[in-house]
């Protein structure tokens, strides 16, 4: 096919197939409780759970839960040791408004497409659903704190609003301080720098954007529990987004320190959770919208396809299903002192199947008890409600040792798609070389389009010819191509694409995509 939308989306209906065989304004506090103090209780999705949706920017695994032995997370660990945790799920593209985009519609980045800041899909693309809207249909209450939609042109400029949201979202006033002088150099002079520690008392208003929304998140689910409406309150937390500017008695080294700084915020939330008697009646979903590179491939930023860009955290706390409910007067989440508690936390269960962030609208529907929406059609512009990303619900009690039953019986590379999950990220560049519009270009000037596959065995990169004026890729014109095999290179650094002994294995590759 001509279109990169048609042949990616030629694409996913093989790749179910392997799925089914297992602002800039913010409201004013008074005002928005207002309007839902006088609500009344909606006729509700019958005996579904709230939805406290938590997304990090630009937050990769290092976390306790994930492994990592060095950062202190224990709250988000503490959640974890409640949850399902998917140790391998993967964002659609390295940036924040195409990968917010795509999962909250639960479409692709050339279904939707956005791959810069500066198109509005229900404009650009197709009047498209997105979760909140679909649980706002379903009689939810549903409310935005934070960067959950990337502000501006590709939320156009209302983060959504009302299609996805109830009440206007909520934005930290102190998020117009971002790029202000705020970090004290030795010569106590004041310095725009990306890194430093802060004293809070000294910042614009005395707080920082991500306390700020961890108060109204905690506000919001005061105010939902007294009007007993069903919510789905969604929080998006900015760091470890640069800059990363942190309470300076968090010394750690920057972005770990701004991992822990969000330890806290999310562990008061979900203390909050505990305190308003709602840890038994609400799901809880933690992620982020994509990874960061801490100096892998030379690299300190996202803006790849190598799992350090597009690798997320994923988990899912769902009482009653994940873990047991619990007791009267007994915590769920007790908020715990990252540089006090030293107890590491167990993951209820832990998956190694690959998934995609796609999924997430079908999977928390589904969650929730609602009915998931279908699959989208091989061309689905015109189609309001559907999904490129199946839910992932059946893989919550699957067990390793099927996973590693299923992947042993694999030994054809065609079957192996059929039967192994993979998880599809894709990249524009300007040009083949490097230039200093690389790392962001704007669609006008996309002229490169890397389509990556990730499976638990490798990841395959190709870099084909692509045409903004028609949204075309072109899969006979390839530029270039990466292959990196995860069991003896995790870290991505040795590709074997041009290896002549992988050039069978390649061919496979190459004609599956295409086809």
């Amino acid at each position: 096919m001509a279109a990169a939308a048609r042949l990616w989306l030629h694409l996913y209906p093989c790749l179910l197939g392997l799925f089914r065989c297992a602002f800039a304004f913010a409201p004013e506090a008074a005002e928005a409780t207002r309007w839902l103090s006088t609500r009344g209780a909606a006729a509700g999705p019958g005996d579904g759970m709230n939805v406290l949706f938590i997304v990090v920017d630009d937050l990769r695994p290092v976390l306790g839960c994930y492994g990592d032995k060095l950062v202190k997370s224990p709250n988000i660990d503490q959640l974890a040791s409640h949850s399902v945790v998917f140790s391998n799920a993967y964002a659609q593209q390295a940036v924040c408004a195409p990968s917010r985009v795509s999962f909250l519609t639960g479409r692709r980045p050339d279904s939707t497409r956005l791959y810069d800041f500066y198109s509005y899909w229900r404009v650009h693309a197709g009047n498209y659903s997105t979760m909140p809207q679909y649980f706002k249909e379903n009689g939810y209450v549903t409310l935005s704190v934070g960067k959950v939609f990337h502000p501006g042109v590709s939320s156009n400029y209302s983060d959504d609003y009302p299609h996805s949201w109830s009440v206007p979202p909520f934005h930290p006033s102190t998020e117009k301080y971002e790029n202000d002088k705020t970090c004290r150099g030795k010569d106590g002079k004041l310095y725009a720098n990306l890194v430093c520690p802060v004293d809070v008392t000294e910042m614009p208003s005395g707080t920082l954007p991500d306390i700020q929304s961890t108060e109204e998140a905690i506000r919001l689910m005061n105010v939902m529990k007294t009007s007993k409406q069903k919510f789905f309150l969604a929080v998006g937390y900015h760091k470890p987004h640069i800059p990363l500017r942190y309470p300076q008695r968090q010394i750690r080294q920057s972005y770990y320190a701004a991992v822990s700084y969000l330890d806290t915020q999310v562990g008061q939330l979900l203390n909050a959770l505990d305190d308003v008697g709602l840890s038994n009646s609400t799901i809880v979903v933690f992620t982020a919208d994509h990874g960061w590179s801490l100096g892998e491939h030379g690299e300190w930023a996202k803006y790849s396809n190598f799992d350090v860009a597009t690798r997320v955290p994923l988990m899912f706390y769902v009482p009653g299903m994940t873990t047991s409910p619990v007791s009267q007067g007994e915590r769920m989440f007790p908020y715990l002192d990252p540089f006090s508690h030293i107890l590491g936390f167990v993951p209820q269960g832990q998956s190694k199947k690959v998934v995609e962030l796609v999924s997430l609208f079908s999977t928390v529907a589904e969650l929730a008890g609602l009915q998931v929406p279908p699959v989208c059609p091989e061309t689905s512009f015109h189609v309001a409600l559907c999904t490129e990303g199946s839910s992932i619900v059946r893989y919550f009690n699957a067990s390793e040792e099927k996973v590693k039953e299923e992947k042993d019986r694999c030994d054809d590379t065609f079957r192996c798609f059929n039967e192994e999950t993979v998880a599809f990220s894709q990249y524009p560049r300007p040009a083949d070389t490097p230039q200093w519009n690389s790392d962001k270009p704007k669609l006008k000037d996309i002229r490169i389009m890397g389509y990556s596959m990730r499976t638990i065995d490798y990841r395959c990169t190709v870099w084909v010819r692509f045409n903004p004026n028609n949204f075309s890729a072109d899969f006979e014109d390839v530029h270039a191509g990466e292959l990196y095999m995860v069991e003896t290179d995790p870290n991505q650094d040795y590709n074997i694409y041009n290896n002549t002994s992988h050039a069978c294995f390649l061919k496979k590759i190459l004609g599956f995509l295409k086809h």
